[in-house]
Parts: structure tokens; C-alpha cells; sequence
């Protein structure tokens, strides 16, 4: 185990560039006994602590001025297991990697996010998603993980197996311990059929419960400024295997979606007005497309351009009506808005402080640019959200505290007091879950 400054000049930074931290010092540990033990020195040194993965997260969750724990030794596969269909990973193991290696063993996650570059328990602590008619994020496909707690103890967690601690873990923020192994119920690999097509905003809001139920995947990016969309659905096919050729995928994925998406965002900041004609160009660059191949593949794309993101979820059946008075409050404003809205759908599920708790939904993202002002476009955007009972997602730029979320989540409550039974002292706190979860 090691243990080091901080980053340059001791600084850590997010992904987005939008969070920085200044940490006490680094661990990096390689077990989980050495992620145990850091956690009890920083205890008796009087110092909080915080996991960090690769900062993809836009809000605070992971700063400290504390320790902060650097989990990218803690990779790779402990333990597959074929009769139970699991395989158990270390935490600090990027989703890149792992998609990896279950392919080579025959193996999938049923569903993913749209990238792959976060550690497993970066990406389930704060919930990433990806979309899905009947099937949830990647946290609800966890069957069992291990927890170090507070006072260095390593809790194994699972529906039989300290079941209080597993309900809630699963989505845990970082305020319930650090999580050191993650256990996620696997199938033999299969493949995806993905359809992209453009269509317009009208159509697909006037359609959107039938191309939701009709498909096991459905997602669509709406260009603000414009009444286009670009769809995209993905469902499971007896092959063959035609995957996007290479060339294909290095013009439409790379030369047109990163370098000339980058260039567009670049010529918008220099010059706002033209935002609205450079967004009715973007929106007909990208011709569709039908492509089958393994789901890592189909599912996630390169995403090179940095931004700044804030996404909520709303009750499914709100999702038309919260996107049009999205796009009603852009077109009466003077907001020039140079990136897609996202929106995607999850199931309910079981997690106590998961955005799908209890309800089908559908999610709304919003996006600017690296270093361009977000803060009027989110502002605007979030009064909408709320307005329809919005759950925000937690690694994602929003402004509400513990009283809210105590209204949002029903089992608010029950998550807060197993963090007053487990970390009585705080020591996983930050001024995020302060906020957030309350002190």
C-alpha cells in the first residue's frame, strides 16, 4: 500500500474540471486488509476519508480534504462463478476492463451506461444507468459486495448476509463505508441489434410509449435549438454478428461524434449566435444505422469531448411532458445550447436511494461544455425537474439538500439511520453528504 500526495501541487481534480479537492494525503491500497487499515489510521489520525475512482462524477461526492483513497490497485476478477451465474470483481476494476474480460470468458452484464470508463464501484455508488425497458442499472445487478466500515471491519453484504446493509449499499454515496469487492449476477454473452435512426422531436414524444414498449432499449438525443432527434434501439438478436466496420465507426464515432462535435463546441463558445444554426447542422450530420454485436460494444460509445452534466429522473410517464417544457423554456429564452438532451428509461427497482426506487422512469440529461457557463441553463432546467418530482442523479450537478430527498425517497430514513449505526463519527463525510443526507 501506498500513500502520496495529491495530483499536481497536491491537488485532485474531476473528469469535468468542475470539482477539485486538496486531500491530506493518497492511499492506494491492494487489498482489501490494506483498505481496512487506512481506514483506521485515518480514524486515529482524525481524518475523513473518501474513495475516488476516475472523477466522472460532476458533483463533490468524492472530495476530501481528508484522505483520499485511490482503490485502481484493488482490479481485476477474484472469482467467477458458473453454476450461480456471478462474478465477483475488486472495486477499483474499471467497467472497460471487466466488459473485457467477461467477453473472453463468454460472459455479459445484462445492461450498461453509455461509457465505460468508471470503476464498478464508482459507477453503483452513485447509480449510473444506462436504458432499459425491463432492465436496471448496473447496481440492481449486484448480488452481493463487501464493505469496509467505519471501524475497519470487512462486512461481506448479500440478500442473506447482513441484507439491511446490502438494501442500501448497493447505491451507498460513499456514506456507508468503502466498498472493496462488488458481485454482479451475470449471463452467457448475447447479442444486440442496434437501430439508429433520426427522427423528429414531434414524432418521437407523440410515439415515445410504443417505441418504449416495443423495445427492450430506447434512447433518444434531442438537439435544442432544432426539431430533430437521433434515436437509438437496441434489442437482443440471434445474430449474425455485423459489427459497424471499422472505417464507419472511426467517421461516424470518432472524426464526427469527438473531433468535429469537439471543433462545433469550441466555435459556439467563441461565438454564442451561432449555436442554433451549428445544432441544426449536427443534428443531420449522423445518417442511421443498423449494426449487431456483443452488448459492450452496443451499448457504450467513445466520449472524448468533456462537459458538464446534470440529469434527473422523473416518473416515466412525465418524460413528455417535462422534455417539452424543457424545449419550450429554451425556445423562449436566449440560452444557446450547443449539446444533445439525453433521455433514457429505467425500471423500478428495490435500492433504497436509487432514482428508480419504487417507480418507472425516465431520465433527463442535460449537458454543457467544459468550462462554459452552465449555471442559468441547469437552474432553468431543474426548477422543470422538480416540478415533477425529479429525482437528481447523484453524480450529477443539482442544488438539493436532505429535506428534499427526505420527500423524494421513501426510504430515506431507513438509509440515514443505518448511517448513524454504521459511521456514527462521520468519518465517510464531506460537505456533499452533508448536504445531501444531512449531518
Amino acid at each position: 500500500m501506498s500513500s502520496t500526495a495529491s495530483g499536481k501541487n497536491g491537488t485532485w481534480r474531476n473528469w469535468g474540471g468542475n470539482v477539485s479537492a486538496r486531500p491530506a494525503r493518497e492511499v492506494t491500497p491492494a487489498s482489501a486488509e490494506e483498505l481496512a487499515e487506512a481506514v483506521r489510521r485515518a480514524a486515529e489520525d482524525g481524518l475523513t476519508v473518501k474513495a475516488v475512482g476516475t472523477g466522472h462524477s460532476f458533483t463533490s461526492i468524492a472530495a476530501t480534504d481528508g484522505v483520499l483513497i485511490r482503490p485502481h490497485l484493488l482490479t481485476g476478477i477474484r472469482h467467477i462463478d458458473r453454476d450461480a451465474m456471478t462474478v465477483t470483481v475488486e472495486a477499483g476494476t474499471p467497467l472497460k476492463r471487466l466488459n473485457l474480460a467477461l467477453a473472453r470468458e463468454g460472459l455479459s452484464l445484462t445492461n450498461m451506461g453509455d461509457i465505460m470508463e468508471q470503476t464498478v464501484s464508482g459507477a453503483t455508488s452513485t447509480g449510473t444507468h444506462g436504458t432499459g425497458r425491463e432492465s436496471g442499472s448496473i447496481a440492481a445487478q449486484i448480488t452481493a459486495l463487501e464493505l469496509v466500515t467505519a471501524d475497519g471491519s470487512v462486512l461481506a453484504c448479500s440478500p442473506k448476509e447482513n441484507p439491511e446493509v446490502f438494501a442500501a449499499a448497493r447505491i451507498g454515496l460513499g456514506a456507508l463505508g468503502i466498498v472493496s469487492a462488488i458481485t454482479f449476477a451475470v449471463e452467457p454473452v448475447f447479442l444486440l441489434t442496434a437501430r439508429e435512426e433520426p427522427m423528429s422531436f414531434d414524432r418521437v414524444t407523440r410515439d415515445f410509449d410504443e417505441l418504449w414498449a416495443e423495445n427492450e432499449h430506447f434512447e433518444f438525443y434531442w438537439f435544442p435549438h432544432t426539431g430533430s432527434t437521433n434515436t437509438k434501439r437496441n434489442n437482443r438478436s440471434a445474430g449474425p454478428e455485423r459489427p459497424v466496420g471499422r472505417l464507419k465507426a472511426w467517421f461516424e464515432d470518432e472524426f464526427l461524434s469527438n473531433g468535429v462535435f469537439q471543433a462545433a463546441q469550441w466555435v459556439g463558445r467563441a461565438a454564442p449566435a451561432a449555436v442554433p444554426a451549428i445544432a441544426r447542422i449536427s443534428s443531420k450530420a449522423l445518417s442511421a444505422r443498423t449494426y449487431t454485436d456483443i452488448p459492450y460494444k452496443v451499448f457504450t460509445s467513445p466520449r472524448r469531448v468533456r462537459f458538464v452534466e446534470m440529469e434527473y429522473a422523473v416518473p416515466r410517464a412525465a418524460v413528455v411532458e417535462t422534455l417539452r417544457e424543457l424545449k419550450s423554456m429554451i425556445d423562449r429564452s436566449d440560452l444557446k445550447v450547443s449539446f444533445p438532451v439525453e433521455v433514457r428509461t429505467a425500471p423500478a427497482d428495490d435500492i433504497a436511494l436509487s432514482t428508480a426506487a419504487g417507480r418507472d422512469s425516465g431520465y433527463i440529461a442535460v449537458h454543457m461544455a467544459k468550462g462554459a457557463p452552465y449555471q442559468r441553463y441547469f437552474t432553468a432546467a431543474e426548477r422543470i425537474f422538480t416540478a415533477h418530482e425529479g429525482r437528481p442523479h447523484w453524480g450529477k450537478v443539482h442544488t438539493r439538500d436532505a429535506e428534499y430527498f427526505a420527500g423524494a425517497y421513501p426510504r430515506f430514513g431507513e438509509f440515514t439511520a443505518l448511517r448513524d449505526r454504521l459511521d456514527p463519527d462521520r468519518l465517510f463525510r464531506n460537505d456533499y453528504l452533508r448536504r445531501v443526507l444531512g449531518d
